[in-house]
């Protein structure tokens, strides 16, 4: 099978994704039974389902309330019915098809898991699921990685949910992946922020996040340089020689490392390997919002909107400054060009507008793509404006009520919004993808609450690193 790495530079995407034929996309109905000993679906699914199918039936209009609750309860689904049964984790995909070519049902991704724990704690605020239910799933996921493979303190891109051995993401990506590993780390510390009551089992459950969170080497990953890198593996070491440099989506794993109490970096790995000694900064103009950050690959231009979610589901972007930029604003005008883009249509594709904008890295007719300004396929992929609520409430919300209320069925799925979807080629596959609907569930709520935000930021190792990397923020203290 031909495999193409989209982070290259001139690629939309350094989002690790194989680039397959659509094929060997297909996959499996994750309908879950007492048989297998996964949870079957709960009444507030059952009744989710039927309010979608009665208002796209009826002259029924939700609220805006109630069309976020009805969003946020079905992508924590995908997180809580969907979970692979043995490990709890999330999968790395869910195909309502039921074809599986690669044999890969059971397969759960690291730092999709990490946007799924943060979606428990959404299930539970929100009265989806109990307190008790919530933390006995959390205790079942610590379990679960505390055995599984890591490598230097890193877990792989990819484990087999059954047993926790490390499926190789590529040949010689069969080791620790630190920028996925990012993304599980700060859904566990913001798990174990939240479990800081007095109960003794979530204490105990806190207390174990924190040793996963303290044998994570950081420090390993710097290859003795200053910079970060992304793999490494037992069998070929440094072969896959990834330095990570922004921008793109891994802000959130320099922060981690120099946040580490035990396998900290100095902050000179931040400054001259992500930042690489100011170079990092730009000045792009689009649609009239201006970008002061170099996006990987795309000079003049922008990458796929989930640079703008995936490091910023627990660091919070409001106020969150350094000497390079304004992350606010950055994220804000990422969204806005990208809404803009897809109203202006360039390319004329059919389906784009105010109420159906949104290039992020998804599938598509040609396999996974990195979608974006310089890389449109016509495809709009839900969760780019559906995670960006945050930074453009307003031309989010008309996305939701479009895909709910015009396209109906051919785009919602029990799950939520599938992954991705094209008017322009009658392409309306039932496909959902972890590292997609995650982002949506978490970021809704933190346009609604700030929960996922202030928990993370709260962690006084957090707002120690942030303080030695030079950030200001509102939360550091």
């Amino acid at each position: 099978m031909k495999q193409l790495y989209r982070y290259f530079t001139g690629s939309c995407s350094f989002k690790k994704y194989l680039f397959l034929p659509l094929g060997m996309l297909l996959l499996f109905s994750c309908r879950q039974t007492a048989e297998t000993g996964q949870t079957t679906q709960t009444e507030e699914t059952a009744q989710a389902a039927d309010t979608v199918a009665t208002a796209a039936t009826s002259n029924q209009k939700l609220n805006d309330e109630e069309l976020l609750n009805l969003l946020q309860q079905q992508t924590f689904q995908y997180f809580w019915e969907g979970a692979e049964p043995t490990s709890g984790a999330a999968r790395e995909r869910i195909h309502l098809d039921g074809e599986y070519p690669e044999n890969d049902q059971n397969v759960v991704t690291t730092g999709a898991t990490g946007f799924g724990v943060m979606a428990i704690l959404v299930g539970i605020e929100r009265g989806f699921i109990t307190r008790e239910e919530g933390v006995e799933r959390l205790e079942k996921i610590v379990s679960f990685l505390e055995k599984a493979d890591r490598f230097h303190g890193a877990w792989p891109h990819w484990l087999q949910g059954e047993t926790g051995k490390v499926k190789p993401f590529s040949p010689k990506d069969d080791g620790g992946d630190l920028v996925e590993t990012s993304f599980l780390v700060q859904g566990l510390l913001t798990v174990r922020q939240y479990l800081t009551g007095e109960n003794e089992a979530e204490k105990a459950l806190a207390n174990r996040i924190n040793k996963l969170w303290q044998d994570v080497e950081w420090d390993w990953y710097r290859n003795k340089q200053n910079v970060l890198y992304w793999h490494w593996s037992p069998k070929y070491a440094w072969q896959m020689n990834f330095p990570v440099k922004g921008y793109n989506e891994c802000l959130i794993m320099y922060v981690l490392a120099a946040s580490s109490p035990t396998h900290t970096i100095p902050a000179a790995v931040y400054h001259e390997g992500w930042a690489q000694n100011g170079a990092i900064k730009d000045n792009v103009d689009m649609y009239g919002y201006k970008i002061g950050l170099f996006h990987q690959g795309q000079k003049g231009s922008v990458g796929p909107l989930f640079w703008a979610h995936y490091s910023y589901l627990g660091l919070d972007p409001r106020g969150l400054k350094d000497k390079y930029a304004d992350y606010w604003e950055h994220n804000k005008n990422h969204t806005l060009i990208n809404y803009a883009y897809c109203v202006d249509n360039p390319k004329n594709y059919k389906g784009y507008g105010e109420n159906a904008w949104g290039l992020t890295s998804s599938y598509s007719p040609r396999g996974y793509a990195g979608h974006c300004p310089n890389e449109d396929l016509g495809v709009i992929t839900p969760t780019a404006a559906l995670s960006s609520f945050p930074y453009a409430p307003e031309e989010s919300m008309k996305v939701i009520r479009h895909l709910y209320e015009d396209l109906g069925e051919k785009v919602v799925g029990k799950y939520g919004p599938y992954d991705a979807y094209s008017e322009q080629e009658n392409w309306f596959p039932q496909r959902y993808l972890g590292i997609d609907q995650g982002p949506i569930v978490v970021m809704v709520e933190n346009q609604r609450s700030g929960l996922l935000w202030d928990l993370f930021m709260s962690a006084p190792e957090v707002q120690a690193g942030l303080k030695k990397l030079g950030f200001e923020s509102p939360h550091l203290k």
